[in-house]
């Protein structure tokens, strides 16, 4: 059949079908058409040849925060993030709760060229200045039957919520916002995403003494299968690596219950914690890449008001990195492309319950498609500890299309490699 575009010789990997090898994607009247070893180039109006490249799925980020404004300095532009840096769909991190929703339905979902989903804020303040107060995130700021209707009413959009489990919080409140979480994901029959790795300071005076070892274990406990253990790889206590530097036990016990991980690179990532978590055979399911306007340098927006240093802030991050950064740094860990390619394409569809939906190139559905550069060389990469790395492989976004429009990877934060 005629097709608008046809994508030529470039390396597929889509792990819902089993395609890994040279094939050509065709595309027509924004659906994908077909994909096959070999397809004529005459029956395509465009033909862009993407040998040598990656052809995958149309990427899903996880973890995103693009509730831009409303959010304050926190939020970005989710087409930067989105389009712009090779990754058509998006999952926007606890950004709007259910009082804010219909704003991010009309200022976010309907306006932007990515597509945006949403796992509401559990509080009813969202994701205000990036969680900046914490005196904002205390039990009675969780409305639970108005943030279960908002879910329900908006079922098209909110895919989950987002709750912190930390010891900042837990000092201040103990398990009661993790219950009352947990509470609103059990009525409405989604995930619950959760936060792991300090958060929040210490309260000066009043609070409750914390074992950061308790959290994990104190909090798997209330949570379903699917629910969604974010920051395993952080440098923060609190997370799957305990003060002795071993994987707590709850965490293999919590994956054989069919609990989740979500990478959510963001400021927290640690090469050091990561090489721990994955020699205990701890491999997580998604890869989110958790930008947000403290760990990602953009112009301040004219007008937004100047009301705490940016590296004050608790996710303040120094290196700058995308999507396909946090792919290269597994890929530098020695985890294989096979077992990276689903985390951001297949297993972000199951998570947001969409499996077969999106994340897949089968023929006849909308072509959301991201096409990577996949460079040999030698490179060195770093986190915010300070730890460096050496990768011999670098990905980095060329260009994707969203339902079937070509998007070109020029977003200006986008990370540059360093060289060896």
């Amino acid at each position: 059949m005629p097709s608008t575009l046809l994508l030529r010789g470039g390396r597929v990997i889509d792990p819902t079908q089993g395609i890994d090898g040279r094939h050509d994607v065709a595309v027509a009247d924004g659906r994908i058409a077909a994909v096959a070893p070999s397809i004529t180039p005459s029956v395509a109006k465009e033909v862009l040849d993407v040998s040598g490249k990656l052809v995958l799925p149309g990427m899903i980020d996880t973890h995103a925060h693009v509730f831009q404004h409303v959010t304050g300095r926190f939020g970005l532009d989710a087409d930067l993030v989105g389009v712009q840096s090779g990754v058509p769909v998006l999952i926007d991190q606890g950004g709007p709760s259910c009082m804010t929703l219909p704003a991010f339905r009309e200022f976010v979902v309907n306006a932007k060229q990515s597509r945006v989903f949403a796992f509401l804020s559990a509080y009813l303040v969202g994701g205000m200045e990036g969680h900046y107060y914490p005196n904002l995130y205390k039990p009675d700021c969780i409305d639970v039957k108005a943030t279960v209707r908002a879910a329900r009413e908006n079922a098209d959009i909110v895919k989950g919520f987002k709750a912190h489990a930390e010891i900042g919080g837990f000092a201040r409140w103990g398990l009661d916002v993790i219950k009352l979480s947990a509470e609103i994901a059990r009525e409405a029959n989604l995930p619950l995403y959760i936060h792991f790795g300090q958060l929040w300071p210490l309260p000066k005076e009043g609070g409750n003494s914390v074992d950061p070892d308790r959290v994990l274990p104190d909090v798997v406990d209330l949570l379903k299968p699917g629910d969604i253990l974010a920051h395993p790889f952080t440098r923060h206590p609190g997370g799957f690596v305990d003060r002795n530097g071993q994987v707590h036990p709850i965490v293999k016990e919590a994956l054989a219950r069919g609990l989740k991980t979500d990478v959510g690179h963001g400021s927290h990532f640690s090469f050091k914690m990561a090489r721990i978590a994955l020699d205990a055979g701890i491999v997580p399911d998604t890869l989110g890449a958790d930008m947000h306007g403290y760990n990602t340098a953009v112009p301040r927006h004219a007008g937004t008001p100047e009301t705490h240093s940016d590296q004050d802030h608790m996710f303040f991050g120094r290196t700058r990195f995308s999507l396909a950064s946090t792919m290269t740094s597994l890929l530098a860990l020695g985890v294989s492309l096979e077992k990276i390619v689903p985390m951001v394409t297949s297993n972000p569809a199951a998570m947001l319950g969409m499996a077969g939906e999106i994340g897949t190139l089968k023929p006849g559905l909308v072509a959301d498609i991201s096409v990577l550069n996949d460079e040999r060389g030698r490179w060195t990469l770093s986190d915010n500890e300070g730890t460096k790395v050496a990768a011999d492989r670098m990905l980095t976004p060329a260009f994707c299309l969203r339902n079937g429009t070509r998007f070109d990877a020029d977003a200006s934060i986008l990370p540059t490699a360093e060289a060896a």
